[in-house]
């Protein structure tokens, strides 16, 4: 785990990923332009290995060939990647606790848990200096819903099969 100097712990892994290139004028036109977003530890991102939470995981996994679709997609919008953010390890817990990596801190009520497998994409976004205007996460049994209601943000689940689910673990 690389020091992100995140003070809540929601980032396990810094890094930019930039919009695709095009003339200033078409970027500023770009409906995500100027914004950052972080990346939940189970979307792939090409040369990167994809954790899933587990250093065991990480460890037998060779870096993604592949950009997962929907991290194109915020790319092609015109926002900036920042990062990948700790999750529960593979993600099979509500509490948004990782003994591997630590529990991001809670900063709408500091001393509770962040809620659930996208908890640090939630606290990447709640912390009062932002380190995310966005972030991607999964929900198949509350794994946004749960983190962003504890966290003091909106989250949206996405209905099922209205995006790609290809480069996301498991």
């Amino acid at each position: 785990m690389e020091d992100s100097g995140d003070d809540h712990g929601a980032i396990m892994e810094k890094f930019i990923l930039l919009p695709p290139p095009s003339s200033d004028q078409q970027q500023q036109q770009l409906p995500l332009h100027g914004l950052t977003f972080a990346i939940k530890d189970i979307f792939d991102v090409a040369g990167r290995v994809t954790g899933f939470g587990t250093p065991d995981w990480a460890r037998t996994h060779a870096p993604a060939a592949a950009t997962a679709p929907a991290v194109l997609a915020a790319l092609a919008a015109g926002a900036t990647g920042v990062g990948k953010t700790v999750m529960d390890e593979m993600a099979y817990s509500i509490n948004g606790e990782n003994p591997h990596y630590g529990t991001p801190a809670n900063p709408c009520a500091p001393g509770r848990v962040p809620g659930s497998s996208s908890s640090g994409s939630a606290v990447a976004v709640a912390v009062a200096v932002s380190l995310a205007d966005f972030a991607l996460g999964t929900d198949t049994g509350g794994s946004v819903r749960v983190p962003t209601a504890y966290c003091g943000i909106f989250g949206l689940r996405p209905s099922l099969f209205s995006f790609f689910t290809l480069c996301i673990l498991p």
